[in-house]
């Protein structure tokens, strides 16, 4: 492992554990974040979910 700049190796797996946690703070309330608003978005009006497009079955149409 690389010390990454601290002065021991000691030092740099106590700033490594806190990354990982931190890491895994803000990973988890983006979730949050996405599931609530993905629960409040409403269906189109064609019933399609928002922001998802068909895909043209004639491109040149």
């Amino acid at each position: 492992m690389h010390r990454m700049g601290h002065a021991s190796m000691r030092a740099a797996l106590i700033y490594q554990h806190a990354t990982k946690e931190r890491d895994r703070e803000i990973a988890d309330s983006v979730d949050k974040r996405i599931t609530r608003s993905t629960k409040r978005s409403k269906p189109t009006a064609r019933g399609g979910k928002p922001g998802k497009r068909r895909r043209d079955t004639n491109p040149d149409a």
